[in-house]
């Protein structure tokens, strides 16, 4: 068979392990870390998802080495906790026996501990430690390392290592990035002592040095060591990518692959984690300078998804691997898709922040995309039907075309309906908005996948009562979806006023300067989007704040894009009528005020189509009714129903 991606598909040794391919599963938090910080069952079937996906490597994160002075909820691994052991010697055996290598993060959060504790509150009671004492941002004292503690840490990342070999794995990963302890010690920002460990770059580097020297003592020669490091700060005041190439220089002769990421805590969740906002591969220059000057090889990654942009990264010589969190929750099969030529099939992240979101919210994953993640254990694999049934759906949004096409796996003999000229439903008004595009690709692959599975798709056809008595399916899903709400105000019907659903097929209406009348989460996005395009967006908001539907970490960039781009925000107004000349409001002093625009997009929100679901109510043996036909939600929530109505027939 020849490989579509040869590079990616290419072998790699380090040390004296040999990874089936360059396309490595990244550091990414367990689902369900015990109260005693063991890894759980969930977050062992969470691991090893990736391995079956084909992944080369997986690696679990994280491990803090040293809980006496890092308070942070992640995994711990010691001897002394009941289940510690176990639960790394199952998760390495969960991820191995599928042809992937297990590797561990061995982490220390520094002066961030607590990070990952769901109750921010209890930060207040930890020490927090760091290379100097100081004060954080937040007001939180930091407490300098004495050199016995140092001593101390250092041992403990060798312990952990020689544990995590004990226990089957066969990789380990050193954190020397994002903020994190290691990090603090290298910045300049953050590391202000005046003995060995501070000062010159050597000094800076020093900590770093001991910490891989005593883990390459705890396991031996041949071992893999992956060190992560951020190739820049990015900030002023941290180090450089100038610098960061001689920190790499500094420490390559003792780990076998350099990880070379971006950014810390310091400067910004979306640097390390590239939103929407920016192109995907931003940070890959970081590797590539790096490697110019590096023997050892280097990994690569940040918003990687599209196997033809990371098949010329290896290709061109930038990276030797190239390592993915999010993508491989959106498709954890990405790699196998790869390795088999079927990247047709491959379901890209929509970078939507839905699985970072979910752990401070609910301390689980969730997915947008993918309905396994997080729940790989509740039975909710693909399991033929006994027997074959006829099901019908209605509606080809997400929903409909997630449940027809796990119906259509199943074995069942599937139709799906869709009142339209096209599938994609809500998705399809994605297509005119580039960092949204990936939202209407989510549509047209799952209509591919769900055709290529034998799903009969009708088009311009509307589920009716006498329809469905037609038909005479043995199920039927209803995923009509929801409608834009368009406010009873004057002059709403003008030329001058787009419905933001209806964007894409009107966007050339649109003139230079813009009332966005609606601040919800579709608001907010089409005026970032119009105000990149050079226009001149204000929003009108009833409420006292906008984006208030978007996730907790989509919404603080997403609120930076808006400011960044000039966006003027007018919270508290009330449309009262639309006019040539812009939107009339109630301004929050209670007095009418015009918002000059050219242009109106109608973005107040949506409305369940209940008056469709009602007149089918009866129609069939088992009915289910999923995503915005039973209230306005979210792709997430369209993709989960779908595919677990599907289940249940």
């Amino acid at each position: 068979m020849k490989y579509k991606y040869p590079n990616l598909c290419k072998p790699i040794k380090l040390g004296n392990v040999t990874f089936r391919n360059r396309m490595f599963s990244a550091p990414m938090g367990g689902t369900d870390i015990t109260a005693d910080c063991c890894i759980g069952p969930k977050s062992t079937a969470f691991y090893e998802l990736r391995a079956r996906g084909g992944a080369g490597a997986v690696t679990v994160s994280e491990c803090m080495v040293h809980p006496e002075t890092d308070g942070s909820h992640a995994f711990h691994l010691n001897l002394t906790t009941p289940g510690s052991l176990s639960g790394f010697a199952y998760t390495a055996d969960a991820i191995r026996r599928h042809g992937a290598i297990a590797s561990v993060e061995l982490s220390h959060s520094g002066q961030y501990a607590g990070t990952y504790l769901t109750d921010k509150g209890k930060k207040q009671g930890l020490a927090q430690y760091g290379p100097s004492a100081g004060v954080r941002p937040d007001g939180r004292e930091v407490k300098e390392l004495t050199k016995e503690q140092i001593d101390d840490i250092v041992a403990a990342y060798g312990d952990c290592a020689a544990l995590a070999k004990r226990t089957g794995f066969e990789m380990v990963m050193v954190h020397g990035g994002h903020g994190w302890l290691i990090n603090q010690f290298l910045s300049p920002y953050f590391n202000h002592r005046t003995d060995e460990y501070g000062g010159s770059l050597e000094n800076r580097v020093r900590f770093a040095q001991e910490v891989l020297d005593s883990v390459r003592k705890a396991v031996g020669p041949g071992f893999p060591i992956e060190f992560r490091m951020s190739g820049s700060e990015l900030f002023e005041g941290g180090y450089d990518l100038e610098e960061g190439v001689e920190i790499a220089k500094l420490l390559e002769s003792r780990i076998d692959l350099l990880h070379v990421s971006a950014g810390t805590y310091q400067r910004g969740f979306s640097v390390t984690h590239p939103s929407m906002f920016v192109p995907h591969g931003c940070n890959v220059y970081l590797a590539e300078e790096i490697k110019k000057h590096v023997s050892v090889p280097v990994a690569t990654l940040g918003g990687l998804n599209d196997p033809a942009m990371m098949e010329e990264i290896i290709a061109s010589g930038k990276a030797d691997v190239v390592e993915m969190a999010r993508a491989l929750l959106a498709d954890h099969e990405l790699p196998r898709k790869i390795m088999s030529n079927r990247d047709d099939e491959i379901v890209r992240c929509l970078r939507c922040f839905t699985c970072m979101a979910e752990r401070p919210t609910t301390a689980t994953r969730r997915c947008t995309v993918n309905p396994l993640i997080g729940r790989e254990m509740d039975g909710t694999e693909v399991i033929p039907a006994a027997k074959a049934k006829k099901v019908l759906v209605a509606g080809g949004g997400p929903g409909g075309l997630k449940a027809a096409l796990t119906a259509a796996q199943r074995g069942h003999k599937v139709v799906l309906c869709e009142m339209s000229d096209s599938l994609g439903g809500i998705l399809k008004s994605e297509q005119a908005i580039p960092f949204k595009y990936e939202m209407y690709q989510l549509g047209q692959t799952l209509a591919h996948l769900a055709e290529k599975e034998g799903v009969e798709i009708r088009l311009n056809t509307k589920v009716t009562k006498d329809y469905v008595e037609k038909e005479e399916p043995d199920a039927l899903i209803i995923a009509v979806g929801s409608e834009p709400i368009v406010p009873p105000i004057k002059g709403i019907d003008g030329e001058n006023v787009i419905v933001v659903n209806n964007y894409y097929l009107e966007k050339e209406k649109t003139k230079d300067r813009v009332v966005v009348l609606g601040g919800g989460l579709a608001g907010c996005e089409a005026a970032v989007h119009l105000a990149q395009e050079g226009k001149e967006v204000s929003i009108v908001e009833m409420r006292d704040d906008v984006a208030v539907d978007a996730n907790v970490r989509h919404r603080p960039i997403l609120l930076t894009e808006l400011e960044k781009n000039n966006v003027k925000l007018l919270t508290g107004y009330k449309g009262l009528e639309v006019t040539s000349e812009g939107v009339v409001c109630e301004n929050p002093d209670g007095k009418e005020e015009l918002v000059p625009g050219q242009t109106v997009i109608c973005a107040v929100g949506q409305r369940s189509r209940r008056n469709f679901v009602d007149d089918l109510l009866g129609t069939a043996p088992y009915i289910a009714q999923i995503g915005d036909c039973v209230r306005p939600s979210t792709i997430t929530t369209a993709v989960y129903q779908g595919y677990h109505a599907a289940l249940d027939i």
